[in-house]
């Protein structure tokens, strides 16, 4: 690809997956789900390009009324066919656009439709049983057709198609979830367009992690480049201006989910970092009304429903345990509610330059949280592509004896049990921060977790001392070394995952270490 275009990033094993039912000549119906922006319209566009010959209609469902639904269907059949009269006579009720797709289908065409959880919402959930008819049919007549639901909320999606009581279940032939750029995949974007500090990936990485259409309004709006002021221009083109494309984004696909509830708490635990249950409690009841048992249902819904908030547990924590503490999922959404979206109002009355720099320096702590994700990541990629310098058996987690980490906190705890390794390691986004000082308090941490009853169960094993940060010099990096520590920086990541890593890499890496 030549430097500087945008072209289609990653995605192998799920076009794949799109590839081989295409080519199926079967009937299917596909659940494809993931985060909005993540990038499932653009996977089921670049498999049908190697498909060409195959006919296909895509169409977006809004959240509205039936009405609406059907003005959706009416363009999409007036753009594929040409032919306003004939969309305007298919697509009168549910029934009929139930049976125009399964013409459709009869004539070997694909259907798409996205945002297909709103079929849950009352007003529009009739359409489900005419669906199911024509699908029932399609199958028994095998029928080449096919259709990719596409949705972005998973509770909604798992109620349409999963739920015994919709007209849909156990209809669904095959799935797809569509995640994140894994780090491969962003480190190659990252080379087509000339970015290689690894500080301004990891700046570009906190706000837009793995989405796909984020890095593409970046492109389109000239601020995916290597340029001296990349953190005041990204974030001023982006949000601050009267023309950013993502001045509205979160408010728009996010919070407007919500209709309005939820998002006090949200904004609480987006500032507040990682926080326990006790603190949020504190803070909840601080600023306004509200008993803990609401607060209790507020979290529910929005770890179980919306997944916008994780609950997340020190490693081998037992469930009784009260150590949990609570993130904000998205890198995105955190960005946007912890440092930028204030700062957006505050441009409102004041100069923008003076805002981007408060918003700056609020995503600079936030970077620290996100540095932490990027590592854990990082290391569960490496192993599960057999490749880097340590091979895991258990997912790579952090540990902390108290809620609020005032005593024992150690970053990344990674676990290789065939081998009876042990790796604990320190996270800083910056490199000079692993000092003597903050060297000797991470040594206490790890000597003191190593007599808890957790790290008692490694007694015999052996015990790695890491450090991690975006970029080490060569003076840095050999320091720490000659000291005893594992050093490991973004580009060892890139390097592991880069094209030419192989379990070759991997082996030797192991014995190194």
């Amino acid at each position: 690809m030549p430097i500087g275009e945008w072209g289609f990033y990653g995605r192998r094993t799920e076009l794949a997956e799109v590839e081989r039912l295409l080519a199926r000549g079967a009937f299917f119906f596909c659940a494809i789900s993931g985060r909005r922006r993540i990038g499932k319209t653009s996977l089921i566009q670049e498999a049908l390009k190697k498909h060409q010959a195959q006919k296909a209609v895509y169409l977006q469902i809004p959240d509205s009324d039936e009405r609406g639904v059907i003005q959706v269907f009416e363009d999409a059949i007036e753009d594929t066919f040409k032919d306003q009269d004939f969309a305007r006579q298919a697509c009168k009720n549910f029934s009929d656009i139930a049976l125009l797709v399964s013409a459709l289908w009869n004539s070997n065409y694909i259907v798409a439709i996205d945002e297909f959880q709103y079929f849950h919402r009352k007003a529009l959930s009739e359409f489900l049983s005419h669906l199911q008819n024509v699908v029932d049919l399609a199958r028994s007549k095998q029928t080449k057709g096919g259709l990719f639901a596409l949705g972005s909320i998973h509770t909604e999606m798992t109620a349409v198609l999963d739920d015994k009581n919709s007209p849909l279940f156990n209809r669904v032939t095959d799935r797809i979830e569509v995640g994140h750029w894994d780090f491969e995949t962003l480190f190659e974007m990252f080379r087509v367009h000339g970015i290689k500090n690894q500080h301004h990936r990891l700046f570009l990485w906190s706000i837009f992690e793995g989405v796909p259409k984020f890095y593409r309004d970046c492109f389109d709006h000239g601020v995916l480049v290597e340029q001296p002021e990349y953190r005041h221009a990204t974030l001023r083109r982006m949000f601050f201006e009267g023309s950013s494309p993502l001045k509205d984004e979160a408010d728009n696909w996010f919070l407007r989910e919500l209709r309005g509830r939820f998002d006090s708490v949200l904004k609480l635990v987006a500032r507040m970092g990682p926080c326990s249950h006790g603190t949020l409690k504190a803070e909840y009841a601080r600023t306004g009304p509200g008993s803990d048992r609401q607060l209790g249902g507020y979290l529910a819904v929005l770890i179980e429903r919306y997944r916008m908030i994780e609950r997340i547990s020190p490693i081998m924590a037992e469930e009784q345990e009260r150590k949990s503490r609570y993130v904000i999922t998205d890198n995105f959404l955190m960005a946007w509610l912890s440092s930028i979206a204030r700062n957006v109002q505050l441009a409102r009355i004041r100069p923008i330059d003076e805002a981007v720099t408060r918003a700056d320096e609020a995503l600079q702590t936030h970077e620290g949280y996100t540095f932490e994700k990027l590592v854990r990541i990082s290391l569960e990629e490496c192993s599960r592509k057999k490749v880097g310098n340590f091979s895991l058996t258990k997912l790579v987690r952090g540990y902390w004896n108290k809620a609020d980490g005032s005593d024992i906190e150690i970053d990344v705890v990674a676990i290789n049990e065939e081998a009876k390794i042990l790796r604990l390691g320190s996270c800083k986004r910056a490199a000079a921060k692993h000092n003597s000082e903050s060297l000797r308090a991470f040594n206490g941490h790890v000597d003191r977790f190593l007599q808890t009853k957790v790290g008692r169960r490694f007694l015999g094993w052996k015990i790695e001392r890491a450090v991690y940060s975006p970029s080490f010099s060569q003076e840095q990096r050999a320091r720490l070394i000659e000291m005893g520590y594992i050093c490991t920086d973004m580009n060892d990541f890139e390097k592991w995952l880069s094209p030419e890593a192989s379990l070759d890499l991997f082996e030797r890496s192991e014995k190194a270490t």
